[in-house]
């Protein structure tokens, strides 16, 4: 007779480790799609302009998914902690894409205009310190960066807070003219940043 294994079984052959990686390459197919398609010339009249702004949306859509993680673990009980670290990475590895589409790819690594362009829109004064803070986060996300930091990485780590907050005012205010979708997104980031507020209830004690 066919053996069968339990499910229990079956979802143990993936580590932990396997895990967080196949999460990640999952989530960079949108940016491998986009850079296919923008090299076919199938991505429409201003394919720089898509990657551009598609890998800016996915960043911050991202970087939402690991501040949820912790909500749904306190309020509702689901555990998905161990997916926060690769979640935060993409939304790293999405910032940094869409950071070299702008300065390599749309300037072409003009000083003259990205410096005219940093001082005369000031969404990207919020981008850069956005992606800075992200970085700085992506290098300390190792297991050696815990250990060297100690104490010290937690406090780092709630950066990602600000950067959260920092990311939707320079997505809403990037554009030229009226769209919805930012807002729709602040929203849901100045909700999900909210609750960070809310106090914790007091255990119970054991009888």
């Amino acid at each position: 007779m066919p053996s069968f294994s339990s499910p229990r079984r079956r979802r143990s052959r993936f580590s932990p480790v396997t895990r967080q990686v196949l999460l990640y390459l999952f989530f960079l197919l949108p940016a491998a799609l986009d850079i296919a398609q923008g090299m076919a010339g199938t991505l429409g009249p201003n394919p720089t302009s898509v990657c551009l702004h598609d890998f800016g949306r996915y960043a911050f859509r991202l970087l939402l998914a690991s501040m949820v993680i912790s909500p749904l673990k306190r309020f509702v009980g689901v555990d998905l902690m161990l997916y926060r670290r690769p979640l935060g990475l993409l939304a790293f590895t999405y910032a940094a894409l869409h950071v070299f589409f702008y300065v390599v790819v749309a300037r072409h690594l003009d000083t003259h205009i990205l410096w005219q362009d940093f001082t005369t829109r000031p969404f990207l004064t919020f981008g850069v310190i956005t992606f800075l803070i992200l970085a700085a986060l992506a290098a300390t996300s190792t297991r050696r960066a815990i250990r060297a930091l100690g104490r010290k990485w937690v406090p780092l780590h709630r950066l990602a807070y600000l950067a959260m907050l920092l990311a939707t005012i320079h997505y809403t205010i990037a554009f030229k003219t009226w769209h919805v979708e930012p807002f729709l997104y602040g929203a849901v980031a100045l909700f999900v940043l909210a609750l960070r507020l809310v106090p914790k209830p007091p255990r119970r004690s054991v009888q």
